[in-house]
């Protein structure tokens, strides 16, 4: 540090020095006009020309600290006789600020530090003018004062750490990443910007290129699997490298990228696994991994059966997320047939580098025993289904067929079948449970169900929880129980006027057993009528028949309907026949044989009835309606009561009392008697119209007293007798009958009722109330004015 002082001090003063001698000197002279004859070399006579009043540029030195202020420079004119007449003047760029003039002398000084990095020079104009009268005496001159530059900056990184990654085993030299770091210094200007890189950190594994900064290996076979970063600093120094020279650092993190170098490789030379035989296909038996160091895709591992007694029943696949080989069951394992297997896997990468080929080869094999665990299985049935037929109507206890399961273990347990009635709700079947028979318990009807789907359980005798089931499929078998009949319900109509051989209609047989039980029918008529004179029948061996007309002339006033018997006989072994009835009605036609009209009543009308009956019927039929409208105008007329009622009968008069009533407990109110039918009481109201065929007598003890004041037995009485009477009027009057009830725990509210109890309290001051409380003073006044008023 002491050496670079006194080197930027030497600077400082050289810069000084070559600045005052610049500043006597202009840059560039301007002619004069009078000029001084010199004699030169050889006799020649020289004409030195007079300096002039041009500027170019000066020089201050950055970063000067000394107590005084730096001398930049000095204007001078050559009209300055240094009387002091003339006067100079400074403008531009900091002047005034950073940069002051002696007005008499021209010095100019610097009165602040300058820094070369943040303003590199500035632009000043000169002027001389007269002291007195300000008139310019030269005219402006526009000069640069040039900051000079020192290392004052040292070299800075571009970045303070750089990432970088290189192939693990590159060879030597190969580029991994450029670091580049700047100078803030002027690098026109001596050594103070020129860059040396060098490596502080990460020898022998790199190098760094002092020129360039360009780092590059330095060792050959660097293995990602030893050691994978590597940490690096690099130097920038300025001034060349050499001493005094300031400098920068910066990081370097390197990481080796790894390449597949190295192969899997099996931990260990035998896996042992086991499996139970009761294991279904696709279950996991076990895993294997071989160890591969490389990462990524480069540490891929693929597994597969090269060999072995049981690559039929295993197959293996590879778990890319944990890298392991999975040892599956690929087919049903059966202890007792083979107890173990042994397999050959192999372990190759996925992806190989041809750089590497040598390092090969990149795959490994393992052995891997499979041993077979003996299960407790349930039963196995000898087939799958089973398939069974029976004839239709079999007699009960017909055997259908037989299924026969057995214990796949060592023990060979019994075994007990049953049928799921599940699959059986109707109970067709029934199975031995000791040796698997299947034997129909009902009759059987192929027409109503063609085949019977069950299921079979097999158990174990000792394990009931094993057990194993098999669907048997029951076919019921044909036999010709059917007989065929008209496929539909036929009606034929002939014409009066068909002719003889005449095809009326075609007929068709119908036949629910199976096709081998039902065509081809075969039609005819019964022998007894094989000669039939009406009609004939022709087979057209199709299953079909047709009916046509023997005779011409048919007439509906002789007969309108005849029934032709047919037979119709099926196929089946023995064949089965039957007798259908076709019924055909006889119609008349046009000319073209279309049907005009099947009615036959209206030519029997025509020919039994003559025109004098016709009109005699008609006459008794509006006599009966007149008689008809006669009996309904006489029922319309008023008839006389049915009932005789004597002007006192209280169901005819209407009672009205001008009170309120006393409440439930209120029985004086009015008297009950009057609801009651004066001339019902004493006996028997006879009807006027009607003579009953018997008395009915009321019951002595349902008739309540005439003053009684049980109101609920009254009326209770009352419909009991209307109910039993059967010569009782029908009455449509509605009796309604003022009872609230037997009493109330709460007794009155009635307000008639406190006016007649004797109470301590004096309502007489309602009197003085106004007319709006003379109803209350009525109701609630002494007991004396009660009185009177009632």
């Amino acid at each position: 540090m002491k050496e670079e002082r006194c080197l930027q001090a030497a600077l400082l003063c050289l810069g000084v020095l070559c600045c005052s001698q610049g500043l006597e000197r202009p840059g560039r002279a301007r002619p004069s006009l009078h000029g001084h004859r010199d004699r030169g070399k050889e006799g020649q006579v020289l004409h030195r020309s007079k300096r002039g009043w041009v500027w170019n540029q000066f020089f201050v030195i950055e970063e000067y600290t000394g107590p005084d202020p730096v001398l930049v420079g000095r204007l001078h004119s050559d009209i300055d006789s240094g009387d002091g007449n003339i006067k100079y003047i400074l403008s531009g760029e900091g002047a005034g600020i950073i940069f002051v003039i002696d007005d008499k002398s021209g010095n100019i000084h610097a009165t602040k530090t300058l820094d070369r990095e943040e303003r590199a020079q500035y632009t000043l104009t000169a002027q001389a003018v007269d002291r007195n009268t300000n008139r310019p005496l030269e005219p402006p001159s526009e000069f640069i004062v040039k900051v000079q530059d020192i290392n004052d900056n040292p070299p800075e990184f571009l970045h303070e750490n750089y990432h970088a990654n290189v192939p693990e085993r590159s060879n030597v030299g190969t580029s991994v990443i450029q670091v580049t770091a700047s100078d803030a210094d002027d690098p026109t200007y001596g050594n103070s910007a020129k860059l040396v890189y060098s490596i502080l950190e990460g020898q022998p594994y790199f190098s760094v290129e002092a020129q360039t900064g360009i780092i590059r290996t330095a060792l050959p076979n660097m293995d990602r699997e030893a050691k994978e970063e590597y940490h690096v600093v690099i130097q920038a120094k300025d001034m060349g490298g050499h001493m005094g020279g300031l400098s920068g650092t910066t990081k370097v993190t390197i990481t080796l990228t790894d390449v597949n170098d190295n192969p899997p490789k099996f931990p260990q030379s035998v896996y042992q696994m086991s499996v139970s035989e009761a294991a279904v296909p696709g279950e996991e038996v076990g895993r294997v991994k071989a160890k591969d160091p490389d990462i990524g895709e480069n540490g891929l591992v693929a597994y597969s059966i090269i060999d072995g007694d049981g690559m039929d029943m295993f197959e293996i696949t590879t778990d890319y997320e944990t890298q392991e080989g999975v040892v599956k069951l690929k087919k049903t394992l059966d202890y007792e047939t083979k107890k173990s297997y042994s397999l050959k896997v192999e372990a190759a990468n996925v992806h190989i580098d041809p750089k590497f080929i040598s390092n090969g080869p990149f795959k490994d094999t393992v052995t891997v025993k499979i041993a077979v665990e003996d299960a407790d299985e349930p039963p196995v049935f000898l087939k799958p289904s089973y398939i069974f037929e029976v004839q239709e109507n079999a007699a009960s206890g017909t055997v259908v067929g037989k299924v026969h399961a057995k214990d796949p273990d060592a023990a060979n347990s019994a075994i007990r079948y049953s049928i799921d009635r599940h699959t059986d709700l109707e109970r067709y079947f029934v199975i031995n449970a000791e040796d698997g028979n299947i034997k129909t318990i009902k009759t059987l009807d192929r027409e109503e169900m063609a085949w019977h789907n069950i299921s079979v359980f097999a158990v174990e005798v000792h394990k009931q929880h094993q057990e194993a089931k098999v669907p048997v499929a029951i076919k019921v078998v044909d036999v010709n129980d059917n007989a065929p009949k008209f496929a539909a319900a036929y009606e034929a109509f002939v014409c009066e006027n068909a002719r003889s051989n005449q095809q009326f209609i075609t007929i068709s047989a119908d036949d629910k057993d199976d096709s081998a039980n039902g065509p081809r029918f075969i039609f005819s008529l019964p022998p007894e009528i094989i000669h039939n004179p009406n009609f004939t029948l022709r087979d057209n061996r199709d299953n079909t028949a047709s009916v046509l007309v023997r005779r011409e002339g048919f007439s509906r006033q002789k007969q309108d309907l005849y029934l032709l018997p047919i037979v119709i006989s099926d196929g089946g072994v023995p064949p089965l026949s039957s007798t259908n009835t076709l019924s055909i009605r006889v119609c008349g036609c046009d000319g073209s044989g279309s049907l005009l009209s099947c009615n036959a009543e209206a030519y029997v009308l025509n020919a039994g009835l003559s025109t004098g009956a016709l009109i005699a019927i008609l006459a008794c039929i509006v006599i009966l309606l007149v008689i008809v409208v006669l009996f309904v105008t006489l029922k319309r007329q008023k008839k006389e009561p049915l009932i005789v009622f004597e002007e006192e009968d209280v169901r005819e008069n209407i009672i009205t009392y001008d009170d309120e009533g006393g409440g439930e407990e209120d029985t004086e109110a009015f008297d009950i008697a009057t609801l009651q039918n004066p001339d019902g009481i004493n006996g028997f109201m006879p009807r006027k119209d009607i003579k009953p065929e018997y008395q009915y007598l009321p019951r002595p003890g349902l008739r309540p007293a005439p003053n009684s004041v049980d109101v609920d037995d009254f009326i209770n009485t009352r419909i009991q007798e209307a109910d039993n009477d059967p010569t009782a009027p029908p009455y449509d009057s509605i009796q309604i009958y003022g009872y609230e009830g037997r009493g109330s725990v709460a007794g009155s509210l009635s307000s008639l009722e406190s006016a007649t109890t004797d109470s301590d309290l004096d309502y007489d001051y309602l009197q003085n109330w106004g007319p709006r409380f003379k109803k209350l003073a009525d109701l609630y006044g002494s007991k004396d004015t009660f009185d009177d008023d009632s």
